[in-house]
């Protein structure tokens, strides 16, 4: 297959022995891991699962903080930001007055400050502003006031994609620049660059012959990836550790070292960690449904597609990486968390170059089995519910004839 190095046993050996550190959830057993975000040590999945959510709020809390001290918003930030602060206010207010509650989301004197066209800072608000703003970045209530971004894979430009035999990009004609220069709002809605060298054949990256698993881990890693730019609102660029812990909370193909021999299994472990409190508000299954679709579409587009997403997200690895080794000791992640990204920035080089060789026709295949899997767990799931509704049913019938009795 590829070569494929066991995180998990250079996680599980860190410079102070894990057999004689307790764990920081449970406080019973003895730890193996340690978290990327805060380095709290943790026994199991169970344990890691239960501490997740407060550890990725404080994460995002602390990201969004600091990106915020460090802006300096042009006009047309201000412009945009000002059109989110009066609809977010205006929204409380009126769920202050239906609910009949004395709730104003910004006081009068920041809006009127903002108004006047001044800067304000995360500094200016009060203790309960803050409180406020950021039970309102945890809990995606700001994302609501942000325009949708419309992913590339689903342009009318995405089905025009074409790279050289050797995978790299093409010159663009002018005029279709000129074209997506008129229709594009940003940069983040333009199809990514293919890669600038040619991509080397797979016989010279690894001796071993290729798996046929690699199809399922392709889904697993084209999921993460489509997730992680629907939660970026499709710009990485402005964290691209922060993405990158995404991708490897949600992949366990580059996140866990995981080996998926089925679609199936691939889908089910995504589809659980969209699930998981850490992301859940993001919609749950129904959003996760909705990532498998920009998968499919992903594949339906065929190999130049799917080679500019990869070469998209081995960027996104790349600056991730840069991004950990330059921080400040106090803000720095373990070693652990960089060498993921090492390994994960070869798995998905060494899958894109496999990409690059596989015939046209292996992508619509894998995109029908993947539609295929995704309706056997829209059917489990609604037979799931239909049968927790009946059981709930029945169970307050029995408990009215018990009463009557």
């Amino acid at each position: 297959m590829y070569d494929t190095i066991n995180t998990s046993d250079k996680s599980s050996a860190p410079s102070l022995n894990p057999s004689r550190t307790i764990c920081h959830v449970c406080q019973k057993q003895f730890s193996q891991y340690t978290c990327p975000r805060c380095n709290s040590r943790y026994c199991s999945l169970h344990c890691y699962k239960s501490h997740s959510l407060r550890c990725t709020e404080s994460f995002m809390r602390e990201n969004v903080v600091g990106e915020l001290q460090q802006m300096q918003p042009d006009e047309q930030t201000k412009h945009k930001m000002l059109d989110i602060l009066k609809r977010f206010h205006s929204e409380e207010e009126m769920d202050s007055i239906n609910d009949d509650e004395d709730y104003s989301t910004l006081s009068e004197g920041i809006v009127q400050k903002f108004l006047s066209g001044q800067e304000i800072s995360f500094d200016d608000l009060s203790v309960e502003e803050k409180k406020r703003f950021q039970r309102a970045i945890a809990s995606g209530e700001l994302s609501k006031m942000i325009k949708p971004w419309e992913p590339w894979w689903s342009k009318l430009s995405a089905r025009k994609i074409r790279l050289s035999k050797e995978g790299t990009q093409l010159v663009q004609p002018l005029a279709e620049e000129e074209m997506e220069d008129d229709t594009e709002d940003h940069d983040s809605s333009k199809i990514p660059l293919g890669p600038e060298t040619p991509l080397p054949p797979v016989s010279r990256l690894s001796s071993k012959e290729p798996s046929p698993i690699l199809t399922v881990h392709l889904v697993d890693i084209l999921y993460s990836y489509c997730f992680t730019l629907r939660l970026y609102n499709g710009d990485w660029r402005t964290d691209p550790l922060g993405s990158v812990l995404v991708i490897f909370s949600v992949s366990s193909v580059l996140g866990q070292g995981g080996q998926p021999e089925t679609v199936l299994e691939a889908l089910s472990h995504c589809l659980q960690q969209t699930c998981s409190p850490a992301f859940r508000h993001m919609g749950g299954l129904q959003f996760g449904f909705g990532v498998i679709d920009d998968a499919i579409r992903l594949l339906e587009l065929g190999s130049s597609a799917l080679i500019c997403a990869l070469c998209d997200m081995h960027r996104l690895v790349q600056e991730a990486g840069k991004v950990a080794k330059s921080e400040k000791p106090r803000k720095s992640r373990t070693d652990e968390i960089r060498s993921t990204i090492r390994h994960a920035e070869r798995k998905i080089y060494f899958i894109m170059c496999w990409v690059h060789e596989q015939p046209q026709e292996a992508w619509s295949s894998l995109a029908s089995i993947v539609r295929t899997e995704k309706a056997s767990v829209v059917e489990s799931e609604s037979r799931g519910k239909t049968q927790r509704l009946n059981n709930k049913a029945e169970t307050k019938g029995k408990c009215l004839i018990e009463e009557i009795q």
